[in-house]
């Protein structure tokens, strides 16, 4: 199928058509959509495929001609202001719009199944389709102006996704914090981009470097200034990409539904700043200062999403540290100059993560239908176990993810990490360290996860009923246990301990009573057998084992077997290789050098499994002691100071919680102290002393013309007084 650049408008039209059709139906015909819900699914599924095949179309064509074409229309056709809007076509484009589309329509199957039950079903595949059309408008974009205007749909929509259960104190908190966050780094990058357009006069991408190179090479450009333009430029990405320090919002984000968490927050959304920092990278290549800002910037994103992910015990932002530290390698990579590298792990890590996020929102549904809704339980990996018999398919898709993400090959990611590491090394001693320390961490904490989670003996309904204290797996109300209330204790940070409703004498006498009615291998089997976890359905499967195929080869097809540089001018060369994949006389030679050369980096990660499966690869030991005297043998002293660094998210919450919250609360209350008690004061002493002077006055008008002239009289006489002698000569 050859299809001309022209059709381009077709990718990001579909899902928004799609989109306004769900959502009038939705606002307009509530009762009515109620009973053509799936038929508004398969509108918007089918919508979303027409994208990804004009996409896979266009990226054929590319591949054959790989030329660069835009196509532009005029917008605000001024003499002095000229903006115009279109699309462009070229490489970087079609990989991303490809990627948007191909995770995009996986993930919208998937949740026909998982939202099945949920009333806003209509309306969360409206904001879906929204969502991808505005990606799909932001890659196509050919200025920054319409860049910037897409991007800010693609924060609306995100905003609207992760507060999709709106009710909850939780997702709307969530969704405000991510919000006001990327609007922070939102305004730096306008800020950029009003500072490029003052410095060249232009906002389109092709014209952008060429311009201030010359510019630069005249004179014209102050270093400084270029570097200032540069690092506001910056912002945007950091926190859309969730860098250090704009990162705090990406955990909580995971109060979202988990379909929303592989689109937006593991493929798509959080790419949006990897993908504007290599759309401007031949502009930010000339200014060393913000490469070398944009490497460390990675690095330490890097290294801390690793260590915040140690201990988690939440399945979900225990992945969304993963994603952070992963953008952190890819920002890292765009600093040091590997371009190429870069958008290759953007890719491999894209369909790694998307797969194991509805992995783990396969584990959620089923874990739900065990122990009830509860985020606290069916969310925590403690609370799991043992899933792979009873979940086969999601089991096996999560090891493939699990083992991409360590760097195992010939699994998708090692192939695009490993490449990193390399130019990590070859650029600063430092940064490789990071780089390298980070895979080892990675693998370490990635398979932490899959171990507790499907590995061992399924945990859910294990407890000890003779003591409170042991009690680290429950946080939720249990009507069989007549309004208990058991909270985990193992959280330093938030001290939720066991708390009873209805007195601690009534549980104790309930609890003593199943004691004696219950058998010893599961005492929380009394009166009615809990069920057990059972695979996901076909709906929810099949995405699955489609993402499984992308996670396990797409990395073969980024194999640079001319073993060229890695660099900007390369990139058409590295898109059209594919078709001479197999043509390549050293295809095993290629491969066998680079997996000596990764020797090191395979190392580290093997030790992190290693050590993972030392210590939570015991199936007869409890959540309490496994995450106690499992972690005691591996750091010994630190194991707590490991814990609380994790669990509390490095203490950087609570310090901008000082800093900024604290500090934001008391400056309007003493804004709002002064504007009550000063200025109010003010204003209601002038209207008093006005009341009381015309009180006064009052008084003294009696209508007698004799003290009317006399007053007149008094007041000439003491005006000339003045006159003749002043008080102050």
């Amino acid at each position: 199928m050859k299809l001309s650049n022209e059709y381009a408008w077709i990718i990001p039209s579909c899902p928004l058509i799609a989109s306004c059709c769900t959502g009038s139906l939705a606002f307009f015909f509530p009762e009515a959509t109620r009973g053509f819900r799936r038929l508004c699914a398969l509108l918007n599924i089918f919508s979303l495929a027409a994208s990804m095949f004009v996409s896979l179309a266009l990226f054929q064509g590319q591949i054959i001609n790989h030329s660069i074409q835009q196509y532009l229309w005029a917008w605000i056709p001024r003499s002095t202001f000229f903006v115009e809007i279109g699309f462009l076509i070229d490489p970087l484009t079609l990989i991303m719009s490809l990627l948007v589309t191909t995770v995009g329509v996986p993930v919208m199957v998937y949740s026909d199944s998982y939202m099945c039950h949920d009333r806003g079903y209509a309306r969360f595949y409206a904001y879906l389709s929204l969502f991808t059309a505005s990606m799909s408008g932001s890659v196509l974009s050919p200025n920054l102006i319409q860049l910037y205007v897409f991007r800010e749909l693609v924060g609306m929509c995100s905003y609207l996704l992760i507060g999709f259960w709106f009710a909850r104190s939780s997702a709307a908190n969530a969704c405000q914090k991510a919000f006001v966050t990327n609007r922070v780094g939102d305004f730096g990058l306008l800020l950029g981009i009003l500072g490029i357009y003052w410095t060249t006069g232009s906002f389109e991408i092709s014209e952008l470097c060429d311009r201030f190179s010359e510019l630069g090479k005249a004179g014209f450009v102050n270093p400084i200034f270029a570097n200032i333009i540069a690092l506001l430029l910056l912002l945007g990405p950091v926190a859309k990409s969730a860098q250090f320090p704009l990162h705090i919002w990406l955990p909580d984000a995971m109060e979202g539904p988990t379909p929303i968490s592989a689109l937006i927050h593991a493929a798509t959304m959080v790419a949006a700043g990897i993908f504007l920092i290599a759309r401007i990278f031949g502009l930010i290549s000339m200014l060393p200062p913000v490469m070398l800002t944009i490497s460390w910037v990675g690095g330490v994103t890097a290294l801390l999403g690793a260590t915040l992910a140690l201990a988690q015990r939440d399945l979900k932002k225990g992945l969304a540290y993963s994603t952070m530290s992963q953008l952190g390698y890819m920002v890292s990579a765009l600093g040091i100059g590997a371009y190429r590298s870069a958008l290759f792990h953007l890719v491999t890590h894209a369909y790694s993560k998307a797969l194991l996020f509805l992995g783990a929102g396969s584990v959620i549904h089923s874990i739900e239908k065990v122990v009830g809704y509860s985020p606290d339980r069916s969310q925590n990996m403690f609370s799991m176990g043992g899933l792979r018999r009873y979940m086969p398919i999601t089991g096996t898709t999560f090891l493939l993810g699990t083992l991409s993400l360590c760097g195992i090959p010939p699994l998708a990611c090692f192939w695009s990490k490993d490449e990193i590491i390399t130019e990590s090394w070859l650029y600063s001693l430092p940064l490789g360290l990071v780089a390298s320390s980070t895979a080892g961490l990675t693998a370490f904490y990635m398979f932490r996860i899959y171990l507790l989670t499907f590995e061992g003996d399924f945990r859910a309904i294990e407890t000890d009923w003779a003591d409170f204290s042991k009690f680290p797996l429950f946080s939720t109300n249990i009507s069989l246990w007549g309004g208990t209330e058991l909270k985990s204790p193992l959280n330093p940070i938030s001290q939720n301990i066991a708390s009873v409703q209805y007195g601690v004498a009534k549980t104790k006498s309930f609890l003593s009573f199943h004691l004696e009615h219950s058998d010893g291998d599961n005492p929380a089997r009394y009166g009615r057998s809990l069920p057990s976890p059972k695979e996901s359905g076909f709906i929810m499967t099949l995405p699955l084992v489609t993402l499984a195929v992308p996670t396990t080869l797409v990395g073969l097809i980024g194999i640079d077997f001319a073993e060229e540089s890695t660099n900007f001018d390369l990139l058409p060369e590295w898109l059209i290789s594919p078709p001479h994949l197999f043509g390549v006389s050293n295809y095993f030679g290629v491969l066998t050098k680079i997996l000596a050369n990764s020797s090191g980096s395979l190392g580290l990660s093997l030790l992190g499994i290693f050590i993972s499966l030392s210590i939570y690869g015991q199936t007869n030991i409890s959540a309490y002691k496994q995450d106690f005297t499992g972690l005691t043998k591996l750091v010994n002293k630190f194991r707590f100071i490991i814990q609380s660094w994790s669990l509390s998210r490095g203490y950087i919450d609570y310090y901008y919680d000082i800093c900024f919250a604290r500090s934001l609360t008391f400056l309007s209350k003493s804004v709002s102290g002064f504007d009550r008690y000063i200025i109010d004061s003010l204003i209601n002493a002038t209207g008093a002393s006005n009341l009381f002077g015309g009180e006064v006055i009052r008084y003294g008008e009696n209508g007698r013309v004799s003290h009317y002239l006399f007053v007149l009289m008094l007041g000439a006489i003491l005006v000339l007084i003045i006159i003749n002698f002043p008080p102050f000569p």
